[in-house]
């Protein structure tokens, strides 16, 4: 049986917790900031988690299971 391959795309961009759930950085923060007020810079520093129905998939990409 060969070897599973990672997405490296995903890895780049998904980090595991160490409770397992995966964690992801919020877009809108690479450009044009001056447009955006500070507080919604502010609530993008902040990660989210991903959702519950694209876990399985994600989790697939990153070969976990």
């Amino acid at each position: 049986m060969p070897k599973q391959k990672t997405n490296k795309a995903t890895k780049k961009r998904i980090k595991v917790s160490k409770n397992g759930k995966l964690l992801r950085g919020k877009p809108g923060r690479r450009h044009l900031l001056s447009v955006r007020t500070t507080k919604r810079k502010r609530h993008l520093r902040k990660g989210g988690v991903i959702a519950a129905v694209d876990v399985y998939k994600v989790r697939r990409l990153l070969g976990l299971g």
